[in-house]
């Protein structure tokens, strides 16, 4: 398995210096940090190019992308153009809001699948299953920003004047600009997360479920399983032990594919209920065109996929024991 293990991360680093190339390729393309002061008539034609030569955006692309390549092979991801703090610093303060966030989320969701799923699979084309379909439907197809909107006009939204605010006013929102909640108090945190860790879930425990019934319907159809009902196993004891074992391996795939793309933030979700996580700060050092911070949230989330595809197979192994690493 160390064998197999070393030929994954030396073949993710190849991929990685890949993904880099063409990240900061397409990011140059999309915008350039100097636009900001273009109608500025405060700033002459020689304060831009000064800037540009203080920022380094005046040498070609390659010339560019190698420096950058240089620094973070050191662990240097350079500073800000806007702020002109540490890239680290950045990401180190938005990167626990976002884990909090996702990783709640991400409990939740798989709790609820999982639990949803199989008992979908064992109570097949009953009412409970229909119904848990259609809604499954129902909430794979909305958008994610409708769903939260929806959560803040019913659930937070307070209900002062009822003609104007029929929200019921239970959970906290804070819109962009207002002051900031008190981080330090736990209960504030478990307010703030309720809202959005329900939209999020809403849509993906719709996807999740969805798998883990499909999976469990091919599991439960196998001669292993008939051969553990004929024993006279409980039904309990064949669905856990037996059936929920092996359906579980198309599941650890989609989590394993899921995870890190939630270390770069839910984007939408954290600007509408003003999460200071690492979506909102994409966005905004995107509209910028900030290319050191863009970067580092970007090579962030490339990193997690490299490493989280590889424990995805190792824990096949696990689950599987037919399942070699060599």
């Amino acid at each position: 398995m160390s064998t197999y293990i070393i030929r994954r991360l030396l073949q993710g680093m190849v991929i990685l210096v890949i993904i880099s190339f063409v990240c900061y390729y397409l990011t140059t393309l999309a915008g350039n940090p100097i636009s900001q002061y273009t109608n500025n008539p405060r700033i002459s034609k020689e304060d831009r190019a000064r800037i540009e030569r203080d920022l380094g955006v005046d040498q070609p692309f390659v010339v560019q992308y190698t420096r950058w390549l240089g620094r973070v092979v050191r662990g240097d991801f350079g500073f800000s153009f806007t702020t002109k703090q540490p890239v680290g610093e950045i990401i180190a303060q938005r990167l626990p809001k976002t884990l909090v966030l996702a990783g709640v989320a991400q409990l939740v969701v798989v709790t609820i699948a999982l639990i949803v799923g199989v008992l979908q699979a064992v109570k097949q084309y009953s009412w409970f299953d229909n119904l848990i379909t259609a809604l499954s439907f129902i909430g794979f197809s909305m958008p994610i920003f409708l769903i939260a909107l929806s959560m803040i006009l019913i659930f937070a939204v307070g209900a002062k004047d009822l003609s104007r605010q029929p929200g019921m006013g239970w959970f906290p929102y804070l819109p962009t600009g207002t002051a900031v909640w008190d981080e330090k108090n736990p209960l504030e945190w478990v307010r703030h997360l309720i809202l959005p860790v329900a939209s999020l879930a809403i849509i993906q425990v719709a996807g999740y479920s969805r798998y883990v019934r499909s999976a469990m319907l091919e599991v439960l159809s196998q001669d292993y399983v008939r051969t553990a009902r004929a024993k006279g196993l409980l039904e309990k004891v064949v669905v856990s032990r037996h059936a929920l074992k092996n359906a579980a391996l198309p599941f650890i795939t989609i989590i394993g594919l899921d995870i890190p793309f939630l270390l770069g933030g839910a984007i939408v979700t954290e600007q509408v209920f003003s999460w200071s996580g690492m979506g909102r700060l994409f966005v905004e050092y995107a509209g910028k065109s900030d290319y050191p911070v863009i970067m580092g949230v970007l090579m962030l989330v490339a990193v997690a996929v490299v490493i989280f595809s590889i424990l995805t197979d190792v824990v096949y192994t696990f689950f599987d024991p037919r399942i070699k690493l060599s």
